[in-house]
């Protein structure tokens, strides 16, 4: 038996994604540490067409229906040597993957695909996030459509039947491997979110009663609409029941503001937003009604100061699942750099803050390498060659991955130097940006300092 193991302990070490099962996994406040920055393995395994929903149409083809690569080894590998700690692989299961409807039951060769897929995560040491992504809105559309308690019944049978099958699949895996129930949810009412909760209960019986490695694995519920705000006022993590303690995460993303962060047709003929940051501001000319005039470096404490309190600091680690920003060409190019110098401070702000508060952020990517001039793309790698195609931005992850501390500090006063102050933006206690020589209480790189 000690040789046995031995053997197994050997083959881990070497990449090998051989694992046994273990009586209690490490649980979520433990391993969160570990798994940042994350980034996303975006319009891959989440593929396809609503057409396909209870249907085996999709196939191994739908790895390549929304970008063009077949993920390999290789791409993993480079993936993790630019710095990333932990890959979420968004996936669709009901949309395509389903060989008998009645039983919801999953397509054995799309299982195994997504297995390798997740293998070659486990073997570069990275954690991975699992999930039940969009999936052609079986359960995440019907929130605004049918939440009668015949349907809300025959949904928990539904994602229990699911996450039975991908749970058992992937029992002997170690911590190294979270399972999240779903994507985005599209609750928004009191009601809706109960239902949410419904929903995320059946995914979590549905785990754990599989037992092995799965009986103590990290799990991820989603906030209502993934939404920062909806999730700190709605949620209550203790509310869940659960066979294990400390094994549970919430989701959250972040997209704000939406001019800035995507393509933006505004409703009522309202600009776009290319310029994010004071310092990054365009001063006068015809470019200046292209700045942000919300959602900068305040806002973003503000939001992932929330989640901390709702949840950090109750003992539930958070997990921004997704968050990014277009990156966009000019003709002109001292606009470029203000937009690129945008690009990377939007990176890095996210980063450092949500790290600081116990957020493990991950980027979306959608393997896309093509900006579209100012209409833009969220590409960091071209997984085709591959190479860092928005290296502006990936340095920027990196920069806030560099300048944070787990955990901690955000807050607290202390004594900082006259000419230290001078060199960052200062701020008062409203957020609001006040010239750098500002006596009293005022927040400098993010710290409350006195002056």
């Amino acid at each position: 038996m000690n040789s046995i193991r031995k053997t197994l302990l050997i083959l881990t070490v070497l990449g090998s994604t051989v694992s046994f099962s273990q009586s209690q996994l490490p649980n979520a406040i433990e391993i969160a540490p570990k798994m940042y920055p994350g980034w996303n393995l975006g319009n891959t395994l989440e593929g396809g067409g609503t057409d396909n929903v209870y249907t085996n149409n999709g196939g191994l083809g739908a790895e390549k229906a929304w970008q063009g690569t077949t993920t390999t080894q290789a791409i993993i590998d480079y993936v993790a040597a630019q710095g990333f700690k932990s890959v979420r692989i968004p996936a669709s299961w009901v949309m395509g993957h389903i060989i008998d409807a009645d039983e919801l039951t999953i397509d054995p060769v799309w299982m195994n695909r997504v297995k390798e897929i997740v293998d070659y995560c486990i073997n570069d040491g990275l954690y991975v996030v699992l999930n039940d992504h969009w999936d052609g809105g079986w359960i995440q559309g019907t929130f605004k459509k049918d939440i009668s308690e015949p349907t809300v019944a025959a949904n928990c049978e539904k994602m229990k039947k699911l996450w039975t099958q991908i749970a058992e699949a992937f029992k002997d895996y170690d911590e190294h491997l979270l399972f999240a129930g779903l994507n985005e949810p599209e609750a928004e009412k009191e009601d809706q979110i109960k239902v949410l909760m419904t929903y995320e209960q059946a995914f979590i019986d549905a785990v754990r009663a599989t037992g092995g490695n799965n009986a103590s694995r990290t799990l991820v519920v989603q906030g209502p609409n993934t939404s920062i705000e909806l999730s700190s006022q709605y949620v209550d993590m203790s509310k869940f029941e659960d066979t294990t303690s400390k094994a549970l995460m919430i989701e959250v993303h972040y997209y704000s503001p939406p001019q800035f962060t995507g393509v933006w047709e505004g409703p009522n003929g309202d600009e776009p937003y290319y310029f994010w940051g004071a310092a990054n501001h365009v001063p006068s000319g015809t470019y200046k009604k292209y700045n942000c005039t919300w959602g900068e470096e305040a806002y973003v404490r503000e939001q992932f100061q929330m989640m901390k309190e709702a949840f950090v600091d109750k003992g539930y680690p958070v997990i921004l699942g997704e968050y990014g920003a277009n990156w966009r060409e000019f003709t002109n190019n001292s606009i470029q750099k203000k937009h690129d110098a945008s690009l990377w401070l939007f990176h890095k702000t996210i980063n450092e803050e949500a790290i600081k508060r116990g957020i493990i952020p991950y980027v979306w990517d959608i393997n896309n390498p093509n900006r579209y001039g100012t209409g833009g793309i969220m590409c960091i790698i071209d997984r085709s060659k591959p190479s860092v195609f928005d290296t502006n931005s990936l340095d920027g992850i990196m920069a806030g991955v560099e300048a944070a501390q787990w955990g901690g500090p955000t807050s607290g006063i202390k004594k900082v130097l006259t000419d230290q102050s001078k060199q960052q933006a200062t701020y008062n206690l409203m957020g609001r940006r006040v010239p750098s020589n500002t006596k009293g209480l005022v927040i400098v790189g993010g710290k409350k300092v006195i002056k």
